[in-house]
């Protein structure tokens, strides 16, 4: 009973696996890079809640009660925790038009879309339906990538320039209301953004390993208390409260479900991707294997959790994941660490925020935003395949200029338009044998191979479906009839088609009857067990015969040309054979 249940526990919390395992050099690891993760949220988290349209309190709020749950669930030793600025600026779309920011209401819809993004990737966890995520592909990832962070960049233009912009996901109507009121920008407020770009930038280029925001905030609160910035106009933080979240139920009305459920699951599986991406990343460098829907759970549990007590949605952050592994980050315990550094700053150090420029966390997120950017990543999808390419460019142009959920549904829906096209537009590679050798190649890609007198070779590269049924009937029985040669025999080489449906198999009996209607024979070869018995099953191999069935074309091809051998008395096998290397010499073998 007693083993059972443990179990059951070490299944169902994975703490219990490699807490058991535990050492203190694994302890003190964790501790170092904790410490240096919380430092680095500090500043991180108070600008990318005003991303979300939050008081900056609430970023800390993120970094503290989701990273003490993740590592009960959690199976990524380096993820690091926490407020995301894509994740705050899909909070902010999607809450900003139900409510207006700065309202209790609004910050009221936040926490509640915490707690349903929480619930979904709990649900999804439990049902093991962390698959789904492949959705998001990599170039709608990377489209989206793209934009937000345009987005994020230029939603700071006002408080950059000291003026009061509206509230906007669209990039150009920021751009639009920054060039009207132009005129009403504040120098100084400029001034002070302008530098910490500056002073991000440089240390990031030249000093590395210097925690840049943390200065910057730093540099920035001391003299704004030192000159008086507040009282020249600059905007500062001003009073921010001491002391830990009370948890509180969900305050918001649930009328608003309905606005907020397509939000809440876009965000889910944003995070999800990003995260589980992530987390394979460091698994692979470190030797070890995460559970994607564990880490649903992990990430979930912490969101639900953390909405009671005021959080919004909190995921995995590259760049302090990165942190996390230099700093040598052994478990997920990391995450507890740099909460503890959350919970401190809370109780005693907010205080000295007041004096923080707005300015400072608006070139935070500005230059965070900007290294969002890969431009890299755009030449490598284009350099693999260039509809990759223009589904990412596709996925950017939506989310800048339709909207953030519009844009992510619309790559998705390119993304699963390209796979629907790429089914019902197979490869069907024509195949020559290659001299000395048993094998057939793809002639336009090989020089060596050569064409078969009578005898035409093709290749699907594809599942054999409803999807692809008419245009591969349409291809083999024109490319059959148009070539320039007698073609006696079409042999399809099968070893690519995974999987056959009733259409399919239908379209082959078609195939079959209109070939031997101009004269010209059937052979499959290659075929995998389970096509082999769907295509059984179908009734194919009765009206085929099974002398049109082969492992391999090397062994159709052999069969084909010792037939036409017994009629015509030519010795075509034997120079076939000739050209084919050794050979063991045995009965052509069909598939039975």
């Amino acid at each position: 009973m007693w083993t059972q249940a443990w179990t059951r526990t070490r299944a169902a919390l994975p703490i219990s696996r490699w807490g058991s395992d535990y050492s203190a050099a694994a302890l003190w690891h964790d501790a170092t890079a904790g410490l240096t993760v919380g430092a680095m949220l500090i500043p991180q988290a108070m600008a990318y809640a005003v991303i979300a349209g939050l008081p900056p309190l609430y970023g800390l709020y993120a970094g503290l009660v989701p990273l003490l749950v993740y590592p009960l669930f959690g199976t990524s030793r380096q993820l690091a925790l926490g407020p995301v600025a894509i994740d705050m600026l899909i909070v902010g779309a999607g809450v900003g038009a139900v409510a207006q920011s700065g309202t209790e209401a609004y910050v009221a819809l936040a926490i509640l879309l915490t707690a349903l993004v929480g619930g979904v990737q709990v649900l999804m966890g439990v049902l093991r339906l962390g698959f789904v995520a492949r959705l998001l592909s990599r170039p709608v990832i990377a489209g989206l990538t793209a934009a937000a962070s345009l987005i994020i960049a230029f939603s700071q233009l006002g408080a950059l320039l000291g003026i009061d912009l509206a509230r906007s996901q669209y990039v150009h109507v920021l751009l639009w209301d920054a060039v009207q009121q132009a005129g009403q920008m504040h120098p100084l407020t400029l001034g002070i953004g302008l530098g910490g770009v500056g002073l991000l930038v440089g240390l990031a280029r030249w000093a590395p390993h210097v925690p840049g925001p943390l200065v910057a905030v730093g540099g920035g609160t001391g003299m704004s208390w030192l000159f008086e910035f507040e009282r020249q106009g600059v905007a500062v933080i001003g009073t921010v409260p001491t002391g830990l979240p009370r948890p509180e139920a969900w305050a918001a009305s649930l009328q608003h479900l309905d606005a907020l459920g397509p939000v809440a699951l876009t965000l889910a599986l944003v995070q999800f991707m990003k995260d589980v991406s992530l987390g394979r990343i460091f698994a692979k460098r470190h030797g070890y294997t995460i559970d994607p829907n564990r880490e649903l759970i992990g990430i979930g549990a912490g969101n639900v959790v953390g909405s009671l007590f005021q959080a919004p949605p909190a995921s995995g952050s590259f760049s302090r994941s990165a942190v996390n592994d230099r700093a040598g980050a052994a478990s997920p315990l990391a995450n507890a660490f740099a909460a503890g550094v959350i919970a401190l700053t809370l109780l005693f150090l907010t205080p000295l925020f007041y004096y923080l420029p707005l300015p400072i966390l608006a070139a935070i997120i500005i230059v965070s935003g900007m290294g969002l950017i890969d431009l890299q990543e755009l030449r490598r999808l284009f350099r693999a395949r260039r509809r990759d390419g223009y589904i990412a460019v596709f996925t950017a142009g939506c989310t800048l200029f339709v909207g953030i959920q519009e844009g992510i549904l619309l790559g998705i829906g390119a993304s699963l338009l390209a796979v629907l096209v790429r089914m019902s537009r197979p490869n069907v590679a024509e195949l020559g044998h290659v001299p000395g050798t048993r094998r057939f190649r793809d002639l336009d890609r090989f020089a060596h191979a050569r064409r078969l007198q009578d005898i035409m070779v093709l290749r699907v590269d594809a599942a054999f479906s409803f999807a692809n049924a008419e245009y591969l009937y349409r291809f083999i029985v024109e490319k059959s009839a148009h070539e320039e040669r007698p073609v006696r025999h079409v042999v399809m080489d099968g070893s690519s088609i995974n999987s056959l449906d009733a259409t399919a198999a239908e379209t082959l009996f078609s195939v079959a009857e209109r070939l031997e209607a101009a004269g010209i024979e059937l052979h499959l070869a290659g075929l995998v067990g389970p096509v082999r018995e769907t295509v059984r099953r179908a009734g194919l191999h009765a009206l085929l015969g099974d002398a049109h069935f082969h492992l391999a074309p090397y062994h159709a091809v052999a069969h084909i040309l010792e037939r036409a051998d017994a009629d015509d008395g030519t010795d075509r096998l034997a120079r076939y054979r000739a050209q084919t290397g050794p050979d063991v010499r045995a009965p052509t073998p069909h598939a039975t």
